[in-house]
């Protein structure tokens, strides 16, 4: 399964789904690959000393001849691999504008390796340009990350409508994994009214699952920890860990 983590509304926890349920995938036995295209490196920089980064998603996407071997990097979880982002990202789409393939590069370098992982999760900017389509081509799922809150929904329609687009005409076997609920107060009124109208248009594709507002899950990436190492006691880790179930399990 090749999972894109997308949203294009930012603050919805769509790097901390990435890296945690990355992490969650290989604590479970699974070989996972997590691949950042956000420029800004969040999830990079969670697993990975930022110097110890030669070469980039960028580097890899804009050259051909870049072996895949020079650019993943080992986690300090066995079964957890990354290709890092940099910020060199953000000079990506411009010179993919002007290529023929440039919304099927990332699946094109994928192509000889994908089959080597159990995983592979796709975390991606909060925009829908081009990074975005190459991530939503080269992925088998869409998941998609909501936070319950007033502005819940707020530019769900435009990822939906990109969603069919790329359907439509890249990638028709791409599918609509599900909806996670993320930051979720279940003190608050407005968490539990927004989590039904949430429910309400998505259905069935809603996980049973939710994450919760979490402290310890805004604190671990700073020590460069998924939630399963920084607290593995916590509700953070036991929530990302029954999602990682559930999609297992529905799939």
């Amino acid at each position: 399964m090749v999972i894109t983590i997308a949203n294009q509304k930012g603050g919805v926890g769509k790097t901390t789904t990435s890296l945690n349920l990355s992490a969650a995938f290989a604590f479970l036995g699974y070989k996972t690959l997590l691949i950042d295209m956000d420029p800004q490196a969040n999830s990079t920089v969670s697993f990975i000393d930022p110097h110890d980064v030669q070469y980039s998603m960028f580097d890899f996407l804009e050259s051909n001849n870049l072996p895949f071997e020079d650019v993943v990097q080992k986690t300090n979880i066995g079964n957890l691999f990354v290709l890092p982002a940099s910020i060199a990202l953000a000079k990506l789409e411009s010179k993919l504008l002007s290529e023929i393939d440039g919304q099927f590069r990332l699946k094109d370098r994928l192509e000889s390796v994908k089959y080597d992982y159990d995983f592979i999760i796709i975390d991606t900017p909060p925009t829908l340009g081009l990074i975005t389509i190459n991530s939503l081509v080269a992925a088998t799922h869409l998941l998609v990350p909501i936070q319950a809150s007033y502005y819940a929904l707020e530019g769900t329609d435009d990822l939906l409508e990109t969603f069919d687009k790329v359907r439509a005409r890249s990638n028709p076997d791409l599918s609509l994994l599900g909806v996670i609920i993320t930051l979720y107060d279940k003190r608050t009124v407005i968490a539990k009214d927004s989590e039904a109208h949430i429910r309400e248009l998505f259905g069935e594709k809603v996980y049973d699952t939710y994450i919760s507002k979490s402290v310890r899950l805004e604190e671990s990436p700073a020590y460069k920890e998924s939630i399963f190492t920084f607290a593995p006691n916590s509700k953070g880790a036991h929530e990302y860990q029954i999602l990682a179930e559930e999609i297992i399990k529905n799939v």
